[in-house]
């Protein structure tokens, strides 16, 4: 992910170069907005139990650890507000906030036959609040560098504790064009590191020394319809 950070920030940097001077009008992107996003992501999850237990004997410790790696992607919808303030005749700074429904799942089976010891981490309800530089190239088209802070709630099931919901930081890159009636369309690329989930079972169908985590990573494409008032 510090590879692709690094390419975000090498395009956004030839950009600037490249443009020098835009002649063209930041008040054409100025304003307060609202957007309906559709969207495709990607998420992965790296998932681990680790259960440790005595040997038959009950002199030794003996730990079996099972890796989990998921990948999904799902085509989610959201919406999106903000305000882009101009700097200048050829920059903006945007200020905005999104939220997206759709879900991921990390599933793990104690073994093939055992269901009550299934375990499911589910994480929905993505948002996130954001920061995008914007360099002007035409009076209608504009390209922004988005960093921002997500979040997403995670939900549990099966005999174990429920971890904390998730937070991360998200890097983008966009395109947004605008047209006369002050509608907008905006592209987007981007990812989100989270930070790892844990848990641990209860103590009834799953024993406390097993341990559960998760490393989930989110990569994303979007496509937004939205109003500049």
């Amino acid at each position: 992910m510090n590879k692709l950070k690094t390419i975000l920030f090498a395009i956004c940097s030839l950009v600037l170069v490249n443009i020098g001077t835009a002649v063209a009008d930041s008040g054409n992107f100025a304003g307060p907005y609202v957007g309906v996003t559709v969207s495709g992501y990607g998420i992965s999850l790296d998932g681990q139990a680790q259960s440790s237990s005595t040997d038959v004997a009950g002199d030794s410790i003996v730990t079996e650890t099972d890796e989990v790696p998921l990948g999904a992607t799902t085509p989610v919808s959201g919406f999106e507000l903000g305000y882009a303030l101009p700097l200048g005749s050829g920059f903006l700074v945007d200020v905005g906030a999104a939220y997206y429904t759709g879900e991921a799942k990390l599933d793990h089976m104690g073994d093939d036959s055992d269901s009550i010891r299934k375990v499911e981490f589910r994480i929905d309800d993505l948002r996130s609040f954001y920061i995008a530089p914007t360099i002007v190239l035409s009076d209608t088209s504009s390209l922004y560098l988005k960093m921002g802070l997500s979040e997403a709630d995670v939900t549990v099931s099966g005999d174990i504790t429920s971890p904390g919901n998730l937070s991360g930081q998200t890097w983008g890159l966009g395109t947004r064009t605008v047209l006369d009636n002050g509608i907008f369309i905006r592209t987007e690329a981007g990812y989100t590191e989270y930070n790892g989930l844990s848990a641990h079972g209860k103590g009834t169908t799953i024993q406390q020394t097993t341990a559960y985590t998760a490393e989930p990573t989110l990569a994303y494409g979007t496509v937004s319809l939205g109003l500049r008032f």
